[in-house]
């Protein structure tokens, strides 16, 4: 089963590095994740649909296609992979060996990685999980990683105890990437998935993930449009203060946040200075959280 959001989000990663040479998140094997059939469907869609972005636009499909994704699409997709894969990353360089990649879809960190020490579980729900496997084999991809595939509904508590089945060892410093899933949880159901995260976390171990902000701008109004015209209708927004309150309850302290402008002086300057004509910047309406498992004697 293909799920429209999915596709969208792994194509933004796939026409990115296509059509560059310097990149905001460089991802050299999400076009392996689609057919050319896909890539050339999705490609024609977006373009066909500029009326929606830009009213009055005269350019060429090309151009608009070029303009959508750039503008629309990619740069949330982008800021926050490259916000939590410097993350991973890091927790790597001091002994995390244990990930967990929640709502996987068509994610290829797994497949990138050439580190054979890494355990990574990839949670979505089974027919995704069916889904990915066939694609990652159709494609010759052949991670290097110890993959394990964990389908299970993240809104349902359940999903830990299929993690745990699945080998996931609660002692170890492990690391959580949860991109794109506060969106289409309630408030409610974000939580009690970041409680039974803390529930199997150690101490010291890390979630990341991105947030819709209450305070949006136009990007978030496009974005719940884009989202709802796939069926898939966001659920919540929160204030910076909402969350830390939340990530409180469940067990976590921040240790990392970034709102649009510093996503966009961290990761996307680089590429505008070698692509000025053809910049890009994180949406506003959206926010980029790295929290850690509280130690037991943190009040």
């Amino acid at each position: 089963m293909e799920n429209m959001t999915a596709l969208i989000s792994i194509f933004a990663r796939a026409y990115h590095y296509r059509n560059n040479t310097e990149w905001v998140f460089a991802d050299s094997l999400a076009e392996k994740m689609l057919t050319e059939k896909e890539y050339e469907e999705i490609s024609k869609s977006m373009s066909k649909g500029i009326d929606c972005f830009v009213p009055d636009f005269t350019g060429s499909q090309k151009t608009a296609l070029l303009f959508i994704v750039d503008h629309h699409l990619a740069p949330s997709v982008l800021a926050r992979s490259a916000f939590c894969e410097r993350a991973i990353g890091n927790a790597i360089q001091i002994g995390c060996r244990q990930i967990a990649v929640f709502a996987c879809g068509y994610d290829t960190f797994s497949v990138r990685t050439g580190n054979k020490t890494l355990a990574v579980f990839e949670l979505d729900k089974q027919e995704m999980i069916v889904n990915r496997q066939n694609r990652i084999e159709q494609s010759g991809l052949r991670p290097v990683c110890q993959v394990k595939y964990v389908g299970c509904d993240l809104s349902m508590p359940s999903w830990s105890s299929a993690l745990l089945k699945a080998g996931f060892h609660p002692g170890e410093q492990s690391f959580g990437s949860l991109l794109g899933i506060s969106y289409y949880l309630s408030k409610e159901e974000f939580g009690n998935l970041l409680g039974g995260i803390s529930s199997i976390w150690n101490e010291g171990s890390a979630v990341c993930f991105d947030y819709p902000l209450s305070e949006g701008g136009m990007e978030s109004i496009r974005n719940q449009e884009l989202a709802a015209a796939a069926g898939e209708q966001m659920k919540a927004q929160y204030t910076c203060t909402e969350l830390e309150t939340l990530l409180s309850e469940t067990g976590f302290l921040v240790y990392e946040h970034m709102n649009a402008t510093d996503a966009s002086e961290t990761f996307f300057a680089r590429y505008n200075r070698k692509n000025p004509e053809h910049s890009m910047t994180a949406p506003s309406g959206v926010g980029y959280c790295l929290a850690v498992k509280k130690m037991i004697s943190c009040p």
